[in-house]
């Protein structure tokens, strides 16, 4: 190529830019390929390279802010000391102290549960306990990744206030946790019951909050008319029925819908208010690829590696791995 067309080319790249970010959040760690919310799972991430550890979180009854998804061990997932499964219904995680938890062994699914065939790729761990918050912390920091955020959900339940801890002990303990270990600057926190949020908004107004959405059976917390008890009094009636103008009214900055539920008219409202959307939880490579046309901020999947090479397809580049043990 000649020196002038040279030139050209180096012009247009200048004027165009990089490609645009796409956030790569590992759902429960990257549960696709390890067992979830586990420091193997963060581990692997890590060295696979992704944006951000998306991550469930709970209260223990000494206090500690533990990784686990269920308010209760899951039967499905946990084996005792005996190397049996448990019986349900699992204790909460409320009733056990931080040193009990960790006998629990959390790293392979029950054959005979609907997991294996959900997650056939999943790799099973033998050995693998539920991490502490700081636990996480700590294998981040030796891993060297000083660019790497974490999506940290509060797993609470309004319509079972004796499950866990309550909003203001759980955020309390939640904020604690975070800057002691100076992670306020790397976080998010998000959360379907938005009463929490509203609470961290409060205690640590730097801190984003992220605003979980879902209008499925499995799960609706927006619903219809009035204020439920997940949406910290702001009422779908009083917003045109509309999530993204609920979410900028509570104050949020990142709206997180269910994938499926998210529309084309949602999504330009969501801009025009200046929010960010972060859309989960996407497994297949087609869907991704749709949303990433459709100019989502970022997908949160339980598969890292198949959306990484997507994104290495399309010419967004890759977040940096940062190879760990755990």
């Amino acid at each position: 190529m000649r020196r002038a067309g040279l030139l050209a080319l180096a012009a247009l790249i200048l004027a165009t830019g990089p490609a645009a970010a796409l956030e790569l959040q590992a759902h429960r760690g990257g549960r696709g390929l390890w067992p979830e919310n586990s420091l193997t799972a963060f581990a692997g991430s890590l060295s696979l390279g992704v944006s951000v550890l998306e991550l469930d979180t709970g209260i223990t009854a000494d206090g500690a802010v533990v990784i686990h998804h269920d308010a209760a061990l899951n039967p499905d997932l946990t084996r005792g000391t005996d190397g049996r499964w448990i019986d349900p219904p699992g204790p909460l995680l409320r009733s056990l102290p931080r040193a009990a938890l960790a006998r629990y062994d959390i790293g392979r699914a029950d054959p005979a549960s609907r997991h294996p065939a959900r997650y056939p790729d999943q790799r099973a761990v033998d050995g693998e306990r539920i991490p502490a918050l700081a636990d996480l912390f700590a294998l981040v920091r030796r891993s060297g990744n000083r660019a790497v955020r974490f999506n940290v959900e509060t797993k609470i339940d309004p319509r079972r206030p004796d499950a866990t801890a309550g909003p203001q002990e759980f955020v309390d303990r939640l904020l604690a946790r975070i800057r002691a270990d100076g992670m306020e600057g790397r976080v998010t926190i998000q959360s379907f019951d938005w009463r929490t949020l509203a609470l961290v908004q409060q205690a640590a107004p730097g801190i984003p909050t992220v605003y979980l959405s879902a209008r499925q059976r499995f799960l609706d917390n927006i619903g219809d008319g009035p204020a439920g008890p997940w949406t910290a009094g702001i009422a779908p009636a009083d917003h045109g029925g509309s999530v993204p103008r609920m979410v900028k009214a509570a104050g949020g900055g990142v709206w997180s819908p269910y994938y499926r539920d998210l529309t084309d008219a949602d999504l330009a409202e969501a801009r025009r208010l200046g929010l960010k959307v972060v859309v989960w939880t996407v497994n297949q490579r087609a869907e991704m690829a749709a949303l990433i046309d459709r100019g989502v901020d970022g997908i949160i999947t339980d598969r890292p590696d198949i959306l990484r090479g997507l994104m290495i397809e399309r010419g967004l580049e890759p977040p940096p791995p940062s190879p760990v043990a755990p």
